[in-house]
């Protein structure tokens, strides 16, 4: 009886290590794209939500504030933006319905309990004290580190905080900081938060470090916001 070979299957041919490699790229290439495409898409509406939430932000910590607008801090003194003759620092004003100058608004930002926290306070000149404060950005733990923007005497501390500077200028006449609970005695402590001592004392330090070294660069050019309303 003769018998008939049994056929070998055929094995598919071995993919090309070039083909992919190519293929790979493609699909790479392809996602970078439309990762950019998305964040070019919505690099504008990103920008204008922040914008709507600083203008926010800056109405909220200055009493009385209709309108904001914005100011350059240069060596040469506080410029309305666009007439700086140099790059500086930005300054947030406030003014009311009428055009009246109610102050200013400066970011400040420190270590907390769980990351870095940024604040906005407000600063009045004609009191020479912190008229409001508010968060920007925070990751302290909910229900705790997070009283320093939901916990109503806290902020209260901010409606009239004093940070008057000392007869030199140089800087603050007193230190800006933050005591236990109940136990604040002069307008430029603040009363703490029982179970939030580390985000409170932050707010304390970081509001103290920021007034100190700026306001002295801004009290000898208030006048040139009270001129802007002016012009």
């Amino acid at each position: 009886m003769s018998t008939t070979a049994s056929a070998e299957p055929q094995r598919p041919a071995p993919t090309s290590s070039i083909k992919l490699i190519g293929t790979l790229g493609l699909i790479a290439l392809f996602s970078g794209l439309m990762v950019v495409s998305v964040v070019e898409f919505t690099r504008p509406y990103i920008a204008e939500n922040h914008r709507i939430a600083l203008e926010r932000a800056v109405l909220e910590v200055i009493p009385g504030a209709w309108e904001r607008r914005e100011f350059v801090l240069t060596d040469e003194g506080v410029f309305p933006a666009g007439e700086a003759p140099g790059p500086g620092r930005t300054i947030h004003a406030g003014f009311d319905a009428e055009g009246s100058f109610k102050g200013v608004a400066l970011e400040a930002s420190g270590r907390g309990y769980a990351d870095i926290i940024r604040i906005l306070y407000g600063y009045d000149p004609a009191c020479e004290c912190v008229v409001g404060m508010t968060v920007l950005e925070s990751r302290e733990t909910p229900g705790l580190g997070d009283k320093i923007e939901t916990d109503p005497a806290f902020v209260a501390n901010f409606e009239r905080l004093d940070a008057r500077l000392a007869a030199d200028g140089s800087g603050l006449a007193n230190r800006i900081r933050t005591v236990a609970p109940g136990a604040a005695e002069h307008p430029w402590e603040i009363d703490g938060i029982t179970g939030a001592t580390i985000s409170a004392e932050a707010i304390g330090s970081m509001i103290h470090r920021s007034a100190d070294g700026l306001l002295p660069e801004l009290a000898p050019h208030w006048a040139a916001f009270e001129q802007d309303i002016q012009d």
